[in-house]
């Protein structure tokens, strides 16, 4: 028998290569993915993306890509000891060009012809840098310089830089102030709390085909938290030696005593091998610019209306503005459903001025639009979306809001055309 089969494991859960099917969005990889899709909305920043090492960046980045439709090119550098010349050659190389024993003037010419081509075709073209904080100063200012790269109307080039914590350092460089100011968003992926932590890795379980919730017993978390320092990597490391190790004692389900055989298996010393500190740049999220799809929901005036029901009966109701909801079992998302046919965070709604669309966040049972499953669909008022057993019905609200504006106006103006309606209230203010 296998280790998969031992454990009823479709697939193994806790493998170190990224795989978008078993990303975990915690509140800060769903906080960064929007920052990165704010890079398709606005085209006149950067977007830094910053993280230890182990904390799914690559992962996030990877399910961020996998999102992408047809409108939008991307190119992914990762390779990034490199000169400016060969930053350039690697650029075109993603986009298909075959740009050896060229000059850098001729690089640079070649990226700007395609730039200008594809914004004339509709397209916008993405650049991702990852592992960027290895990027010397002068390849970092050749980014900068491409940046500005525009047509009359708009730049042409999107720009998300990803790395570890050094890159903040070395973007803070006196040396390259005139890049940090063109930074729009930055933010600092740090590790899960024992809460995210514990639905992580049901989560990567219930992915791989175990979704009972009882191969770890309930005090292995902390044992866990305490060696890995809620580090995503450092979690996989130790889950996968600890199902070994159970795996080799026949054993169906794991103990801390499993855990305490994996730790001594890897050779981990009696405390964390890093710090676990939670990231201080969550508290400041609601003071950034005001965006489309980043504005906080309860500052936004509402664009849709959510009605969730059950066997026919209201279970909650919720005004939306403009921005991305999550929806799941988990209570952190913004709208939440308790029942075990929904997954921690099984679906989103992302709006803006114009538009609203759901999209299945790799859930186990999906969301369907009548008997058909979709992955992504364009919200129409009326819509009802099928979730596990429940009912989400979609109301427009965009409309009722803008008459309601329109209404307002016009007892306004009304107001200013009636003097004699003035004089009047004025002669009752007097004799109170």
């Amino acid at each position: 028998m296998s280790y998969l089969q031992h454990f009823s494991l479709s697939e193994q859960p806790f493998r170190l290569t990224p795989d978008p099917e078993f990303v975990y969005w915690s509140k800060q990889h769903a906080r960064a993915k929007a920052y990165m899709e704010s890079t398709i909305w606005l085209a006149d920043g950067f977007v830094v993306i910053t993280g230890e090492i182990g904390s799914g960046k690559t992962t996030l980045l990877q399910a961020f890509l996998g999102e992408l439709d047809d409108s939008v090119t991307y190119a992914v550098v990762s390779q990034t000891q490199l000169t400016p010349t060969q930053f350039l050659q690697a650029v075109l190389t993603e986009f298909g060009f075959k740009p050896f024993k060229k000059r850098k003037v001729e690089l640079l010419d070649m990226l700007n012809m395609y730039l200008i081509e594809q914004y004339s075709e509709g397209k916008k073209v993405l650049l991702i840098v990852d592992e960027a904080q290895n990027l010397s100063k002068s390849v970092l200012e050749e980014i900068r310089m491409l940046s500005g790269i525009e047509t009359h109307k708009e730049k042409v080039l999107r720009i998300v830089l990803a790395g570890q914590p050094e890159l903040r350092d070395k973007l803070e460089s006196p040396k390259l102030k005139q890049l940090i100011q063109r930074v729009r968003l930055k933010f600092h992926i740090g590790p899960l709390s024992l809460r995210e932590m514990h639905e992580y890795i049901d989560h990567r379980l219930e992915v791989a085909g175990h979704s009972a919730q009882d191969l770890f017993a309930e005090e292995c978390f902390a044992a866990i938290f305490q060696y890995t320092g809620g580090v995503p990597r450092l979690i996989n490391t130790l889950c996968d030696t600890a199902l070994l190790c159970a795996f080799a004692d026949e054993k169906s389900s794991l103990t801390v005593a499993d855990i305490e055989a994996a730790i001594e298996e890897l050779g981990w010393q009696d405390k964390p091998p890093v710090k676990a500190e939670r990231v201080k740049e969550l508290p400041d999220v609601p003071e950034l610019p005001p965006m489309p799809h980043l504005v906080p929901v309860s500052r936004a005036k509402p664009l849709y209306r959510v009605v969730i029901r059950e066997d026919g009966k209201t279970i909650s109701e919720h005004e939306i503005g403009p921005g991305r909801v999550v929806i799941g079992r988990a209570p952190d998302n913004e709208i939440y459903i308790k029942s075990r046919f929904v997954s921690r965070h099984h679906a989103q709604i992302v709006s803006d001025e114009q538009q609203s669309y759901v999209q299945d966040l790799n859930s186990t049972n999906g969301i369907f639009m009548g008997k058909r499953r979709v992955k992504k669909h364009v919200l129409q008022d009326g819509d009802v979306v099928s979730v596990g057993v429940h009912e989400l019905i979609y109301t427009e609200l965009r409309g009722a809001t803008d008459v309601a504006g329109d209404e307002s106006e016009s007892d306004s103006d009304a107001a200013e055309d009636n003097p004699d309606d003035d004089r009047e209230r004025a002669a009752n203010d007097g004799s109170a």
